[in-house]
């Protein structure tokens, strides 16, 4: 009888994944709506830069997507999300967080717990929402993306054993820190770029899109955006200040900067943090982001937008007891700008793989990792080959996700981006077609 009632759970579950998974399409006039509100506390913490909320809202035909750039770690929350939906609309939301490693109260430090400040930041993004909501204006879109030299390299180290190891840790050959800045590979050198402006052309928002971790000045005791606020600050005034800009972290789960500054020893430590290389990162991103935003214009009256919300169970690699419901989105807007909306620190190769795929189907793929739209925080997300290797977030930890998870999340991205472009058929195909005539060839002779 347990047996029975296991299977029949089983086949529950099976069904509300199924069903969780719908999709909304639309063609009409956009809409869009912006804000940029900062979500800094009052602290007795030293400041050196400060955090910001950036919200833009997409209303076309009364759905409504909210995307959240927050600068904080990871951020996740069930109170916004209902509020979000219940007050504003929003049909789907996301909060996608920079993962600056010096946010407040984790300014310097391992990620606290119970985060006294969680209560401010929702009511602050919420806030940042209502903004957006109060403010939507007749919007085009564009997109594109542009190659340039890497700013990140892939932590992860191969040492003379087989296995890897990250980058502060030094061996007879490779120094700690990487120093001498190694470009290690595999890295994703592309940053996207998503442009909002209204109909006379003015640009009004720019999605920043590049997956490098934000922690170029870890353990600097300070409260800081790192890297991903100077870019979207560059950004802004590349533009005289008339847009809002933003940042959302890719697949960085494994990418470092090649810059990046000493650590302090603590918060008495002597020795003051270098915020440069965190400068010349920002605006060496922000160049490249600005002169290919310029560069790109929105066509046309309407707009297509069609989304999907889809959800995946997993268990733990060491842990077997453990499992983590995994929510994702995927966007596809005008037929050609693809959106693959995952939480967790997904490893660079699961982005590479992905966007080669999408490319090969002559569409512009962008990977929003970090994104949390509902269900679990996966934490690291590592591909296979990395997952064997090891090293940190690979196979250090007893809460990992099982092996192949990453792969299974990228595979299913791909498919629903095949469903909302209308190729993935839910019928046994193909249809509509009758047998042509048979081709018959024939020796050719020469009449005598």
């Amino acid at each position: 009888m347990k047996k029975k009632k296991k299977l029949i759970s089983g086949f529950l579950i099976c069904l509300l994944i199924i069903f969780a998974n719908a999709a909304i399409a639309g063609d009409g006039k956009l809409l869009a709506g912006t804000s940029k509100v900062n979500i800094t506390p009052n602290s007795d913490e030293p400041l050196h830069d400060s955090v910001y909320a950036r919200s833009l809202v997409l209303d076309l035909n009364g759905q409504r997507l909210g995307f959240v750039s927050v600068d904080l770690a990871v951020f996740t929350s069930d109170r916004v999300e209902k509020i979000c939906k219940e007050k504003f609309g929003i049909s789907q939301l996301m909060l996608c967080s920079s993962h600056t490693h010096s946010e407040p109260q984790k300014a310097g430090r391992s990620f606290a717990k119970n985060n006294p400040y969680v209560s401010f930041y929702e009511d602050q993004i919420i806030y940042a929402v209502e903004i957006a909501v109060k403010n939507l204006f007749p919007a085009r879109i564009a997109a594109g993306r542009r190659t340039f030299p890497q700013l990140g390299f892939n932590r992860l180290v191969i040492r003379d054993d087989g296995h890897a190891r990250e980058s502060w840790f030094s061996d007879d050959h490779y120094t700690c820190e990487n120093p001498e800045r190694i470009p290690f590979g595999p890295v994703d050198p592309e940053v996207g770029v998503i442009r909002i402006e209204d109909m006379q052309g003015n640009p009004r928002v720019i999605i920043m899109n590049y997956a490098c971790h934000a922690d170029i000045v870890c353990n600097n005791y300070e409260i800081s955006a790192d890297y991903p606020g100077v870019a979207c600050r560059k950004v802004e005034e590349g533009f005289s200040g008339k847009v809002n800009c933003l940042f959302i972290q890719g697949a960085g789960g494994n990418i470092e900067s090649l810059q990046i500054s000493s650590r302090r020893s603590g918060p008495d430590d002597h020795f003051k943090t270098d915020y440069a290389p965190m400068e010349r990162t920002g605006e060496l991103l922000a160049y490249e982001t600005v002169k290919l935003a310029k560069s790109l214009s929105g066509s046309g009256e309407q707009t297509d937008i069609r989304f999907m919300n889809d959800s995946m169970r997993f268990s733990g690699r060491f842990d077997t007891s453990l499992t983590m419901k995994v929510y994702l989105v995927t966007i596809l807007i005008n037929h050609d700008i693809v959106i693959a909306a995952c939480p967790g620190e997904l490893f660079v190769q699961l982005q590479l793989e992905w966007k080669n795929k999408v490319e090969l189907a002559s569409a512009n793929p962008f990977l929003f990792g970090y994104a949390w739209s509902g269900g679990q925080w996966p934490g690291y997300i590592a591909d296979v080959r990395s997952a064997a290797l090891g090293g940190f977030g690979a196979d250090q930890g007893l809460k990992l996700i099982e092996v192949g998870a990453g792969e299974a999340i990228v595979t299913r991205q791909l498919q629903n981006y095949y469903r909302l472009n209308g190729l993935m058929r839910d019928k046994p195909g193909p249809s509509g077609f009758k047998p042509g005539h048979q081709w018959v060839i024939k020796a050719f002779q020469d009449e005598k």
